[in-house]
């Protein structure tokens, strides 16, 4: 959630009203009025033909003139001009098309201002955003904005894309244009209450509204350093891996900092307008991620970025990056900071007061297990599966009232699956993800008293190979 643009007196003048157009439309009794205010040439452009898509993800709500020009000259070719329009939920000043007036190659620009849902099926509103090029949504309240999904104002934005032309956001506005959006609807939550614990009432989410080309399975975040936005933004990747709702189990978060934009061109390629941008990565489950509980999390990878520097979005790198975690809801220090890890071959380390261990063969039954009962957790284990019938056992014990997590990153050479057993070889629960390389992950809780030993295996279901597993194992 974004503070409200800033109210400021709308004053026109003879000589700029012929540039200036205010109209209310769709006025009823039942809700307020849309504002439509356009600024610029009253016709629009009329062309066949338009070079983009172009991004821009801007950290604050206000327009960053370096991204949005470079937008504006990728999506008109460097010739002719292009209709803008900015969307807001709130308000009922210009400060955005105050400013995109100003830009070389803009022919107008509309600030339509909706304060219902059912604005989104508006025809003056629609008919304005499927003639303009590129759509700015506005800092505010993205609970406003994800109320649009499935009214024609989705269609229309996309539409826009489709045809070449560009897309982006402040704030609110940054938020919205993610695959996963934190829609901030029930409250809006900090990094010390998503932390404590990622199911809080504070941390709900939209799926399904936008999906920009190479931009899937993001989830965007604003005002980011400024307001110590990382450690919830941990807490968002996190979710969406645990609920399933990224593809390939693995999420990334965008973080931009106040004043800082992200142009992204055409390719996917994203170039760093101002401060700081951080992009974290969870590719597997989190260790404990439950309601009620805090979160543990070992290895975010994040990506730091200053002015200048570049994220291929559509080739996503895989080092490069330093290591965080989060364990029972207490992040590591210095999140804003880290050294980048350059041998990105060697499975990650266990997270700081952790221990890991790299199995021993032969482990192929319950009598040869590897013995990991005096690891401290969270604990890495790591293996591999050196042929289509292997199955590596290990031997863990579990306390009275004590909750074991189990999570397995399989590399892309091979499908395994995943099974928590008792001490008489039982199977008490399971993961059978469908395919090579799909995560697998077992939580058991034991509320029997004593302690009792448990075995973890896993099962080479289809393929091999000396690629290596990495199970990360929490107790609770």
């Amino acid at each position: 959630m974004s503070p409200s643009r800033n109210p400021r007196r709308l004053s026109l003048v003879a000589a700029v009203a012929a540039l200036l157009t205010v109209a209310p439309i769709g006025v009823t009794a039942a809700h307020a009025q849309v504002t439509r205010i356009r600024q610029g040439s009253a016709g629009d452009v009329s062309r066949t033909a338009w070079s983009g898509p172009a991004y821009t993800m801007n950290g604050s709500g206000g327009i960053i003139a370096a991204t949005m020009t470079q937008a504006i000259n990728a999506i008109r070719g460097g010739t002719g001009s292009i209709d803008v329009v900015v969307v807001a939920g709130s308000g009922n000043t210009t400060p955005e098309c105050d400013v995109i007036t100003g830009l070389t190659g803009v022919n107008s620009c509309t600030t339509l201002t909706l304060t219902a849902a059912r604005d989104g099926n508006d025809a003056q509103v629609n008919t304005d955003i499927r003639n303009a090029e590129f759509v700015y949504f506005a800092g505010g309240n993205q609970c406003n904005y994800v109320a649009w999904k499935g009214t024609a104002l989705e269609a229309s934005v996309e539409s826009v894309v489709a045809k070449g032309g560009g897309v982006g956001g402040g704030s609110a506005g940054l938020h919205v244009n993610s695959d996963i959006v934190y829609d901030a609807c029930t409250a809006s939550t900090t990094s010390a209450i998503a932390l404590a614990d990622p199911y809080d009432r504070s941390v709900t989410f939209t799926t399904g509204m936008f999906r920009w080309p190479n931009y899937a399975n993001t989830i965007n975040d604003s005002h980011f350093v400024t307001r110590d936005r990382m450690g919830r933004t941990m807490a968002f990747v996190a979710r969406a891996v645990k609920d399933g709702l990224v593809t390939g189990g693995k999420a990334w978060g965008v973080g931009i900092e106040e004043g800082a934009s992200f142009y992204i061109d055409r390719n996917g390629l994203g170039t760093l307008s101002g401060p700081s941008a951080y992009v974290v990565l969870g590719d597997h489950q989190p260790e404990v991620a439950v309601a009620g509980q805090p979160l543990t999390y070992s290895n975010f990878k994040i990506w730091k970025l200053a002015g200048g520097q570049t994220y291929d979005f559509a080739n996503r790198p895989t080092c490069g990056y330093y290591l965080k975690s989060v364990r029972a809801g207490v992040p590591d220090a210095n999140l804003y900071s880290g050294t980048p890890v350059t041998d990105c071959t060697t499975p990650p380390p266990p997270p700081s007061g952790g221990s890991g261990y790299a199995e021993v063969e032969p482990n192929d039954s319950r009598t040869a297990a590897n013995d990991i009962s005096g690891l401290t957790y969270p604990a890495t284990v790591t293996g591999d599966m050196k042929s289509g019938t292997d199955r590596d056992y290990f031997a863990l014990t579990l306390g009275s009232g004590q909750t074991l997590t189990a999570t397995c990153a399989v590399p892309a050479a091979y499908d395994a699956d995943l099974y928590l057993l008792s001490s008489t070889g039982s199977t008490l629960t399971r993961s059978v993800n469908n395919g090579a390389g799909a995560d697998e992950s077992v939580t058991l809780a034991r509320t029997t008293s004593g302690s009792a030993t448990y075995y973890l295996d896993l099962e080479a279901y289809s393929g091999s190979g000396t690629d290596d597993y990495t199970c990360t194992l929490s107790k609770s």
